[in-house]
């Protein structure tokens, strides 16, 4: 066979462009493009940014998507990481990664948008929608849709640290395998709540992790890290990447899985001292802390409700009555009546 055959013929079997926004990306290659969302005052454009790997051979097509919460740094440093030793001349498949969905809390540092809606409940979005609105219907148009799984990155809420943790429905067997690939310590069945970025995407047929990792605004070395190895892990169980190729080891001990949680509460005004960290094991009725007033009298011994896995925590020393404290996850459990039941209004993911 000639050269130049050869050539023709393995042009036949490149895949095709993959189109977004106003351009398209060719097989093999990798691009940076900018998906407008609006201007500022000044008349500067926002826009959301986007790096696609298009590989050469065909495959699944995965998003990963961080910040969505302005204040939830981890996952920008996540997707940054993963992008660094992704290859698109020998990906099978394709990779869209948002590292800030959420560009404009990030810019003012705030969770939210300027507008004090939270993004992460307005999915799926209307192009003629408020800002989050059209935010969210971006994301629907140019990522979401045409992918066929997807990984949200985020971390605790405002002075709460998380336990590296994949919240997900375990209900659905491929689901549950991504999760299981992913090997976080602990898998969470998670309910899908209306408005969030996870329904809307389900409602799609797409598939989703959700990660949590570490605290608002800072870069947790170990939840950085248990981030970027899920992620490959599950890029490679997807027939994507070898793991040869970006030193992934394979998961070792298998995710605890979580089915209910709850968190403990603060009965009295004062200030805390936690003594168990995230990760840890607890016993129903041990002690997790105590609380003292300003003059140094204890109020009160902090105790588990039940027992678990301590899965999120809060970090100001500062509580008032009825503030969160430690969050405890229920190991596995055939009982699943009442899930999330004491989490509900404290988990905004």
């Amino acid at each position: 066979m000639s050269t130049q055959t050869k050539e023709r013929s393995r042009a036949r079997k490149l895949r095709p462009s993959f189109p977004i926004g106003m351009v398209k990306v060719r097989s093999g290659s990798r691009r940076e493009v900018s998906l407008p969302i609006s201007r500022l005052v000044t008349g500067a454009e926002v826009s959301l940014p986007v790096h696609v790997l298009h590989g050469r051979e065909d495959g699944p097509t995965v998003w990963l998507s961080a910040a969505i919460h302005g204040d939830e740094v981890v996952g920008i440093e996540v997707v940054r990481r993963v992008m660094a030793v992704l290859d698109p001349k020998t990906i099978r498949g394709t990779v869209l990664a948002v590292p800030i969905v959420n560009v404009l809390g990030v810019m003012s540092g705030d969770r939210y948008l300027p507008d004090r809606r939270d993004l992460n409940r307005s999915f799926p979005g209307s192009a003629r929608g408020s800002l989050a609105g059209r935010i969210a219907h971006l994301m629907m148009k140019e990522i979401i849709g045409p992918s066929d799984v997807g990984i949200d990155l985020h971390t605790g809420a405002d002075r709460r640290t998380n336990l590296p943790q994949i919240r997900c429905d375990l209900e659905d067997p491929q689901t549950r395998a991504l999760a299981e690939a992913f090997g976080a310590p602990v898998m969470y069945h998670a309910k899908l709540r209306d408005g969030s970025l996870r329904y809307a995407a389900r409602e799609r047929g797409a598939r989703v992790l959700l990660y949590e990792g570490g605290e608002a605004w800072r870069f947790d070395e170990w939840a950085i890290e248990a981030g970027v190895v899920g992620v490959l892990r599950v890029l490679a169980h997807l027939g994507m990447i070898d793991t040869d190729e970006v030193d992934v080891e394979p998961v070792g001990t298998p995710s605890e899985v979580c089915w209910r949680s709850g968190w403990v509460r603060a009965r009295r005004t004062g200030i805390i001292h936690l003594v168990v960290g995230i990760g840890e094991h607890v016993a129903e009725g041990q002690k997790l802390g105590e609380l003292f007033n300003s003059f140094g009298k204890r109020l009160a011994i902090v105790k588990a409700d039940r027992a678990g896995v301590v899965i999120g925590r809060a970090e100001a020393p500062l509580v008032n009555r009825g503030d969160a404290l430690v969050h405890i996850g229920e190991i596995e459990s055939t009982d699943r009546s009442g899930l999330d039941e004491d989490a509900r209004d404290t988990d905004t993911h």
